[in-house]
């Protein structure tokens, strides 16, 4: 049976925690008190749980594998009696005009980026008790459209869907369930841009300046933990999705 956490300790269920923003959510979340699930495709992930402290555990796990989840879902109830917060951050891009993309990378980032989260919901509802949150990380591009983006704007424009969907669903719960869209972080994957596309997506960023991991991670944090907002959508772009 799911045991309602101490409120000054929750148990969160992070998903693409090994780098980036699931890290820095992990990371943030474990300063604060609580205590986090990474959870990750690489093996390495262990060794990254370990290295944060006794509040972390690291799992291996494909957010398109609904039995792997469910097997880590249940290996976290057993060892801290439930899960408080999840966050959906795994993501893939795989970028390509809409007559030049291939199959393969449409399928794969429906998969991963709506899938993938789906998946993650179903196998955590079961551990999960009232007053617990999920938040989705979403995209600019899942409400505007960038040319090249097909496969990754679709995907996190259905993410947003089933963000809405699922906080009227789960709100009998006492669930709730948020969508954070990122604007243009830097992390592992921002870094491949080269030099001139980064200026000139910064000169569009009404602050001017790429935002850090750790500042959505603050954000991720207090939604998580806003006990009364369901179905929102939180910017936190630096004022982009404004200017476009």
């Amino acid at each position: 049976m799911t045991q309602p956490s101490n409120a000054a300790q929750r148990r969160w269920l992070v998903t693409g925690a090994s780098r980036g923003l699931g890290h820095a959510i992990a990371t943030i979340a474990l300063m604060r008190g609580d205590r986090v699930c990474l959870v990750a495709r690489s093996a390495d992930i262990v060794d990254i749980a370990t290295a944060l402290g006794p509040n972390a555990m690291g799992v291996q796990a494909d957010v398109c594998n609904p039995d792997a989840l469910a097997a880590l879902c249940n290996a976290v109830a057993a060892r801290w009696g439930g899960i408080d917060v999840l966050v959906n951050n795994a993501g893939l891009h795989r970028g390509g005009k809409v007559d030049g993309m291939s199959v393969e990378d449409w399928e794969q980032s429906i998969a991963t980026n709506l899938s993938g989260p789906m998946h993650t919901v179903r196998a955590v509802l079961p551990h999960m008790p009232s007053g617990g949150a999920i938040v989705n990380i979403g995209a600019v591009v899942g409400f505007r459209g960038f040319p090249g983006d097909s496969c990754y704007g679709a995907s996190k424009a259905g993410l947003a869907g089933l963000t809405q969907v699922l906080a009227a669903e789960l709100a009998s719960r006492q669930i709730r369930v948020n969508l954070v869209v990122p604007g243009f972080v830097m992390t592992e994957m921002t870094a491949t841009v080269s030099e001139r596309a980064r200026e000139k997506i910064v000169a569009k960023i009404p602050l001017r300046r790429m935002g850090r991991a750790e500042e959505i991670a603050d954000v991720c944090w207090w939604v998580a933990g806003s006990t009364y907002m369901t179905g929102s959508v939180v910017m936190t772009d630096g004022g982009l999705m404004c200017n476009l």
